[in-house]
């Protein structure tokens, strides 16, 4: 086993970490829920409940140790279609660094980046009909009409 398929394995497991951690911690949070009881097919880890409002978050991890590279973020068809499914829904991406230190693994303090896919810039792989991005990029405003003709026009896997 190569250390970048190791280094997925705990990314996986750091995601659920971080999710579990939420709900043990939503009192403290001010969070009234966290449901991370979701199928494996959905598009977010969790889903957070505040002041009635509902959250779709999916999270990411970033290893400091490496740089800043595209990501694949999410598939094309799947996002459009549960944007089109669904007015409520506006996913959030929450991207924590890591660093790998020998044996350890430890939070970088000073790297979250929270996004929504609607206001990053649209870079479909046609490989795989994912979206790419770096986690850390320019916001560009538009409205969500704009961002499923956006996702429509750059997809091999949206036949409408």
């Amino acid at each position: 086993m190569d250390s970048n398929h190791i280094q997925g394995l705990l990314a996986g497991w750091w995601n659920k970490f971080i999710v579990q951690q939420t709900k043990y911690r939503a009192k403290e949070l001010k969070i009234d829920d966290v449901n991370f009881d979701l199928p494996d097919t959905c598009l977010h880890d969790c889903e957070i409940n505040v002041n009635g409002k509902k959250y779709y978050v999916n999270v990411k991890i970033h290893n400091m140790g490496g740089k800043e590279n595209k990501n694949d973020i999410s598939a094309v068809e799947k996002l459009y279609f549960q944007y089109t499914a669904n007015l409520k829904y506006n996913l959030i991406y929450a991207c924590f660094g890591i660093r790998f230190e020998n044996i350890k693994v430890c939070f970088d303090k000073n790297y979250l980046v929270l996004f929504s896919p609607q206001f990053m810039p649209i870079y479909v792989n046609p490989r795989n009909d994912k979206i790419q991005a770096t986690y850390r990029h320019d916001t560009i405003l538009r409205t969500r009409r704009e961002f499923l003709e956006l996702l429509k026009k750059n997809s091999k896997s949206i036949i409408l």
